[in-house]
């Protein structure tokens, strides 16, 4: 009887990890987040590191696989086409993310001001539902030189023609019309889901004080927005650094390198030059600019900080 008693304290002071890790909840919890885990273990951990050890390598897709150790990382470095890919897949972010968070803001305010009409958000996401490639298709047409509607209007009103994707300095404006046209719609939407999180009584309260629709906007409605703009504005510059596919279909580059991004350069030398082990190399090189641009914008947007 003795040694029971003895034992029954010894097995209620377990450590406070085991008692936190070992247990019934916790079993549970596992068990239901453990195909998500095995998900990224598949299709992002282990493509990961192999793509890490690939990039020490000068593979060229046909033959076996031989170790350059650091050899291309020093490349990259003295890479002037790859600085200039970056250069210009920054120009894009940059004309790209404002404009489309702005328009995104204003449609939702908009939207959250006159209107919840279902049959509005179901249009504003319709261009987001379309593949990026037949939105690339759809605007080469609407943009072509001779054909085009937009062309077409422009002549009407005596403005000669505009080579949107031939033209060196209209190329990348037009890709990032592209982008903006298609997700504006859907940030909106996300934008317009954070505004009813907000308490309508703040707005009251402020116009009771005296503040007009501007000083409610900037003094409430933004800062109570942050953590749906963190959302919105990091996976939107995530995305936008790896811009491809509307390139593929309308101009491939060019002209004159003048949307020559990242991801194409990373295409150019797997599949054209098949040097697959400098183009994961570059891979990395994104990952890592991605990493920390991610990083950068939580901290200087105060992810982790609420307003209320």
């Amino acid at each position: 009887m003795s040694a029971r008693t003895q034992a029954l304290p010894q097995a209620r002071a377990r450590p406070q990890w085991q008692r936190r890790w070992f247990n019934r909840e916790t079993g549970v919890a596992w068990l239901f987040i453990l195909p998500s885990v095995i998900g990224f273990a598949v299709f992002y951990a282990v493509p990961a590191v192999r793509g890490l050890l690939m990039s020490t390598t000068n593979w060229d897709l046909l033959t076996t696989p031989k170790s350059v150790g650091l050899a291309n990382y020093a490349q990259l470095l003295n890479d002037n086409q790859f600085w200039h890919s970056l250069l210009v897949t920054l120009y894009y972010v940059l004309l790209n993310i404002p404009v489309q968070t702005v328009l995104a803001i204003a449609i939702a305010v908009l939207m959250d001001r006159f209107t919840k009409s279902t049959v509005l958000r179901g249009l504003l996401i319709v261009p987001w539902l379309m593949p990026m490639v037949v939105a690339g298709l759809l605007f080469t047409w609407l943009l072509d030189p001779s054909l085009g509607i937009i062309n077409t209007v422009l002549q009407a009103i005596g403005i000669p023609n505009v080579k949107f994707f031939g033209s060196v300095t209209q190329a990348m404006p037009s890709v990032a019309l592209v982008n903006i046209w298609r997700h504006m719609g859907y940030m909106a939407l996300l934008v317009f889901a954070g505004l009813q999180t907000i308490p309508k009584p703040l707005y009251e309260a402020g116009a009771m004080d005296g503040a007009n629709e501007w000083r409610l906007f900037w003094s409430i409605t933004l800062p109570l927005l942050r953590p749906v703009l963190v959302f919105v504005i990091v996976t939107s510059v995530i995305g936008s650094f790896q811009v491809f596919d509307v390139i593929a279909v309308t101009t491939k580059g060019g002209p004159v390198d003048a949307t020559r991004v990242v991801v194409w350069y990373i295409y150019e030398y797997a599949f054209q030059r098949f040097q697959m082990g400098y183009a994961t190399t570059i891979s990395m090189a994104l990952f890592l600019i991605l990493v920390s641009v991610s990083f950068l914008q939580m901290r200087m947007m105060r992810a982790g900080e609420s307003e209320e």
